[in-house]
């Protein structure tokens, strides 16, 4: 490694950077589909991100889009540009929670065993005679897509399927061989749009799924985290019974749309 000095280098090595691109910058091309043109943000001082940020090659103003940090205080920073630039934003906070050994690795002064409830961190068993683990087809992503919150339109379930075409997913399969439990993945590394049909809730399915793709997950040596509405009880007590651990700074999300 050595430091790049003089602008010829700086620009030399953005050219060299901008043909690298991933492919999922390359798929931002629908200025509609805010679920693809994601952007992950993380900033050691707010206020210098503001001048980055205002800059139309670091982001696409004119798209609708979605912003995604740990950091709340960009809250400030967002809403500042939105006064300067024609956008309206809206704000969603949500609890971040960590998959214990994803904690051990990444922030260990956070991990206290003493602090983690009693029980085993498994899940409670269920009859699995009737139910069959598998993995999600496209075909089911019509089925994901009514039940997501952030979903139910064509735009989301077309990233369903992409998710599911590209990512580890997981589902218990009923009696039909369809799914009554499913688990996803997104671009992010993200655990998200977990869901349950509702003649097959209160059975600890989803808990179930979470812990079976924690473990596959963590083979593969993937982070595991996950976000939590903060009036979803529900979710908040099985993330606490799989020991997932909550962290002191939460999941944000701004979604952008031009005027």
């Amino acid at each position: 490694m050595f430091q790049l000095q003089g602008p010829q280098l700086l620009q030399m090595l953005e050219k060299s950077l901008r043909k690298c691109l991933p492919e999922s910058l390359k798929e931002m091309v629908d200025n509609w589909d805010h679920y693809t043109n994601t952007y992950q943000i993380y900033s050691k001082d707010p206020n210098i991100c503001q001048e980055f940020l205002v800059s139309p090659e670091v982001i696409n103003w004119k798209q609708h889009l979605q912003i995604q940090s740990s950091q709340s205080n960009l809250n400030e920073v967002i809403q500042n540009l939105a006064a300067r630039k024609p956008f309206k934003v809206k704000h969603t906070e949500r609890f971040l929670y960590m998959e214990p050994d994803t904690v051990k690795k990444l922030i260990p002064s956070l991990f206290d065993v003493k602090n983690l409830p009693p029980g085993g961190g498994k899940p409670k068993a269920f009859n699995q005679e009737m139910l069959k683990l598998s993995s999600l087809d496209v075909t089911h992503a019509a089925l994901v897509n009514k039940y997501w919150h952030f979903g139910g339109n064509e735009r989301s379930q077309r990233f369903i399927e992409r998710c599911i075409q590209n990512f580890p997913t997981f589902c218990l399969l009923g009696p039909e061989e369809k799914p009554v439990c499913w688990d996803l993945m997104d671009q992010t590394g993200e655990i998200r749009m977990a869901g349950t049909l509702p003649e097959y809730r209160k059975q600890g399915l989803i808990s179930y799924i979470v812990y079976i793709q924690t473990q596959a997950l963590n083979k593969l040596g993937f982070p595991i985290y996950s976000h939590v509405d903060k009036n979803n009880k529900i979710m908040q007590k099985m993330s606490d019974n799989l020991h997932h651990i909550r962290m002191p700074c939460t999941w944000n999300q701004w979604n952008c749309v031009p005027l």
